[in-house]
This record gives structure tokens, sequence and C-alpha cells, in this order.
């Protein structure tokens, strides 16, 4: 089992200025999974409870002179904490940028590798960034799990296949600062949000208890998947009626989710994502947030780069 690569200047700045600041406000450990093209970050996958985050890399985007090999399909998956690998990626840069006297003609070389650490019997695997200057190198080893057997490695791709499936409806929020600061009043009021999409373009997220019900509404956004008109009749409705109105005719549908997953899934927006998608799952099986992202200085989605995040919904009595 091996693997060996070189950070781009473009992967370095990806991780440590958007991603790794995000996936270290998620939790505090997640899976890696390398394949032959891919590297993934996948945060709580293999458990049900919590918010699930998914960041998948095409190779090239990261690295370049990428190199891995193993007997489970050349896939490599391991568990490590996040704020070590995200403290080690900005030592190797700070230290790497003064190797190369400012210049990012340094490179920062990646791989995995087994030592054995002070006062241990046993070897230990390590994710190890290495920066050499002129005279010397500097290594930074961050621990990680023993990697995941083939059985392991099969679960946690099944997990991945069945996490990457769309709503039928997504819309779109250009502008999420709205919606993040009203979550981040809505922390003091309450503790479950409901959230209604609608084939309309509608999303509406309220927090409610026995003595006030608060809520923001987006009205015609932007609809992927299934959409509809909504009909003349509505549109002087309440937006409580509207949507009460539109669940009926089986053209939005409404979930309950915990403000606190809400609210964490809001940080991904460290990531600087172009647009966000809202989406939910068939038979309200969970909420879905979908950030896309362009190619810098065009309209042109980068399919280089994906992320969303998968919010369980509560049972509506259990409020």
């Amino acid at each position: 089992m091996k693997f060996k690569a070189f950070l781009t200047e473009n992967g370095v700045n990806l991780l440590e200025k958007r991603f790794l600041p995000a996936f270290d406000k998620m939790g505090k450990n997640c899976h890696l999974l390398l394949t032959k093209e891919h590297l993934f970050f996948l945060h709580n996958l293999l458990n049900g409870d919590g918010v699930q985050c998914i960041a998948q890399f095409r190779k090239d985007v990261l690295f370049d002179d990428y190199r891995i090999s193993s007997q489970n399909e050349d896939r490599i998956a391991f568990s490590l904490d996040v704020a070590l690998l995200y403290r080690a990626v900005k030592s190797s840069v700070s230290i790497c940028t003064e190797f190369s006297g400012g210049l990012a003609s340094n490179r920062l070389q990646i791989k995995l590798v087994k030592k054995l650490p002070p006062n241990c019997t046993q070897p230990m695997p390590f994710l190890t960034f290495e920066t050499k200057g002129y005279k010397s190198a500097v290594i930074q080893d961050v621990p990680i799990t023993k990697p995941l057997s083939r059985s392991q490695v099969i679960e946690l791709q099944t997990a991945l296949d069945s996490a990457q499936d769309l709503p039928p409806t997504l819309v779109q929020v250009q502008d999420s600062n709205q919606l993040q600061n009203f979550v981040d009043h809505m922390r003091h009021v309450g503790d479950v949000l409901n959230v209604t999409i609608s084939k309309h373009g509608d999303l509406q997220v309220q927090v409610s208890t026995t003595l006030i019900r608060l809520g923001i509404e987006f009205q015609r956004l932007s609809v992927i998947g299934e959409k509809s008109q909504a009909p003349v009749e509505d549109r002087n409705l309440s937006a409580q009626a509207r949507s009460e109105r539109a669940i009926a005719r089986g053209d939005a549908q409404s979930v309950q989710v915990s403000v606190k997953h809400f609210s964490k899934s809001l940080q991904c927006h460290l990531t600087k994502p172009d647009s966000t998608f809202y989406g939910i799952a068939p038979q309200g099986a969970c909420l879905t947030v979908i950030f896309q992202f362009m190619v810098p200085g065009t309209r042109q989605i980068d399919k280089s780069i994906s992320l969303h995040c998968r919010l369980p919904v509560l049972d509506p009595g259990s409020n």
C-alpha cells in the first residue's frame, strides 16, 4: 500500500484557505479516501446521527506526480484528526514559503509512511508532509488510523455511493448571508427548524415555539429538477398558507432539522462556493445542501470539485 504526491499551489490554497477550515468546524475526525482519480474528505459518513459532509476533488486539482497503489483496487482509506491535518498543512506551507524566499517554487510532498514513535514497540501509520530546502528538510507527521480493510473500504464506498443521490427538486440560493444571520439569531429562540422547499422555487425556514413563530422566505428561486408553476390564487396568501397548500398538492416537502445541524452545514461557506442548492430527499429522508463552484473568472461549473451535506431529519413528535 503506497501513496505519494506533490501538492500544487492551487491544491495548497484550496486545502489551507478553504476546505480544511470548513471541515475543522464540522467535527474532530473525518475519513480520507484516496482512489486512482479522486480524493474524498468524508465526515460522519458511517454514522446515522449528525451532519454528513462529502468533499470530492479530482486528483489533478490538488496534486501532481500522484502515485497510489494498493491491493484494494488502488483505494486507500483511513481516519484522522482534521485539526492536526490543518495545522500540519499551515505549518508546512509557512516553512515552504520561508525556504523558497517567498516564492512558491518549493514543492510540498505528501505521502503515507510507517514509523516507530518514541516509547512504542509497533510502527504506526502517518500522513507525512515533507518540505525540502537547500540544505535541510522539514517533516510534519499527522497520525492516522490503520488503513481500512477491504471490507471496511467497501462499506465506506457503499455509503458514499448512496449519499450521492440527488433530491428531485433543488432550489438555488445565491447569497446565503441572510440565511446565516437568521439561523445565528434563531439559535437563541428554539432548537428545531422547519424547512419547506417547493417546486415553485420557494424556500422557507422557520423556528417556532409555543409563544412565537419566526421565519425567512426566499421566493422564485432557480429550480433544478422537478418544477411547477405556483397557482395565481396563491399569490396573495401568507407564506404559511402557501406552503400548506403546496404540500397538499404534492408541490412541496417540509422537514424538521436541528438548528445546530443547520448552523454546522453553513460552515461549509468557508469553502467560498459560488452558489448553494437546497433539496429534500424522497419521503423526507434528509435535507441536502449542495455547494457549487465555478471555474475562476468564468460562469462555467467546476466539475473537478464537489461538496455537499446531508442533514438528518427529526421526528415531528420529538420537539
